[in-house]
């Protein structure tokens, strides 16, 4: 993921929402980003690396979260489908990655981690 798109994100989640003004939402795990960094998970099958393991986890609590906030009616179909396509997406670069290094440095992965704190962001609002 390039800085560039990563800005662009980060632009467009801040113009879609007035961020001092809403207080973030705690009412599911992937909103807790302190305890999301520190996830640890087991490597396996088509997982290689652990900062992809990490990655892939953190997307699986993230989608199960906006799962979740679409059956509460929290989000609607739309928002769940583009929240949820933003991970798919997140997760299929740091899968291209590790396909083609062998590995995912400490930089991308922190790069893919600050892209799925923003997707938590917009969920979380």
């Amino acid at each position: 993921m390039t800085r560039k798109a990563i800005l662009l994100t980060l632009l467009a989640t801040l113009v879609g929402t007035n961020a001092s003004a809403q207080s973030m939402r705690r009412d599911y795990p992937s909103c807790n980003l302190a305890q999301q960094h520190h996830l640890h998970a087991a490597t396996g099958g088509a997982i290689r690396d652990s900062r992809q393991a990490h990655l892939s986890m953190r997307a699986n609590i993230l989608q199960a979260d906006i799962g979740n906030a679409r059956k509460a009616r929290r989000l609607t179909q739309p928002q769940a489908r583009t929240l949820w396509n933003e991970v798919d997406r997140i997760r299929r670069d740091a899968d291209r990655f590790v396909a083609k290094q062998g590995f995912l440095s400490a930089g991308e992965a922190a790069s893919y981690d600050r892209a799925l704190d923003v997707v938590a962001m917009r969920l979380c609002r």
